[in-house]
């Protein structure tokens, strides 16, 4: 499975410029050339996908189901979820806009902890919504504000732009309950679960915790742990074991940089009955331990 690694890299594959922050960036669409490359054919990336497009048509797949893009304005993706873009479908008048942020830009703030609430970034759903003239201006005026704030860097300018991004968010919520229309079948179904049950399970500190199987969690399903295993293979490139660390890694980082807990009481929340195997498992996935994660945020 491919992978987008940073908002550089996303640049480049639409022949853009280097962007004016390295984690966030507001694109548009009619600068925008999407170049031929293998990416388009499955990939996933490590940002948030904010698109508010005009005139804009495309196929994209997310998960396993097409993403109705062609018949509304405003559509969300997540990190760490499968993508597939059909370039022959996409036309070169595109117009529009899309805000692209990197999940690390997040941490040390508390939309870390809340963005997981907006639904409209889940597999489970898979139509762009549809917005008034007056809606579409008022996300629009944002886009321009964090656009403008990109340009002048300083130690002002990541709260000043996650503030920004809240108020999209919270303003694209009202859209969604207004008037979304998820679908739902077959494997889909079984994606959107799978994904709700991972955030039921981390985000729950109410108990004691074991460390999560996978096992456990196709028993939860109902499904046999190597039908569970294939599923996610065939749909995300990943199996459940990589989607469970992938979830455990990044609650980690949301405690080392938003809490005081000390490593043994991350572990020990996370399901882990030893400190150094949580560390161990951290520092293969990060390339850091935590304390050092925790160190780059002082």
């Amino acid at each position: 499975m491919n992978t987008i690694q940073s908002i550089s890299h996303f640049h480049r594959l639409l022949s853009l410029p280097e962007p004016k922050h390295p984690m966030v960036s507001v694109i548009n669409l009619s600068e925008s050339i999407f170049i031929e490359d293998e990416v388009w054919k499955g990939f996933v990336s490590h940002y948030y996908c904010v698109a508010l497009k005009r005139n804009a048509t495309g196929k994209i797949k997310y998960g396993q189901q097409h993403y109705d893009y062609d018949k509304g304005v405003l559509s969300f993706t997540a990190p760490n979820q499968v993508q597939y873009l059909d370039l022959q479908t996409m036309d070169c008048k595109n117009t529009g806009y899309l805000l692209i942020f990197h999940e690390d830009f997040l941490l040390k703030h508390s939309l870390a902890k809340t963005i997981s609430s907006y639904g409209f970034f889940s597999y489970a759903v898979n139509e762009a919504l549809h917005l008034s003239e007056d809606e579409e201006n008022d996300l629009l005026e944002i886009l321009f504000k964090i656009d403008k704030e990109c340009q002048h860097i300083d130690h002002h300018t990541q709260e000043i732009i996650l503030s920004q991004i809240e108020l999209l968010l919270n303003y694209s919520k009202r859209f969604y309950e207004r008037q979304f229309i998820t679908r739902k079948s077959g494997n889909h179904h079984l994606l959107a679960k799978f994904e709700a049950f991972l955030n039921d399970y981390f985000n729950d500190n109410s108990a004691e915790k074991e460390l999560l199987t996978v096992q456990q969690i196709a028993e939860a399903m109902n499904l046999s742990p190597n039908y569970l295993g294939d599923l996610l293979r065939v749909h995300t490139g990943q199996n459940t074991q990589q989607h469970i660390h992938e979830k455990l890694i990044s609650k980690a980082k949301e405690k080392l940089s938003t809490t005081e807990l000390s490593i043994s009481e991350i572990a020990y929340e996370l399901g882990f009955e030893h400190a150094q195997s949580f560390s161990t498992l951290f520092k293969k996935k990060t390339k850091m331990s935590p304390l050092e994660f925790r160190q780059s945020f002082n």
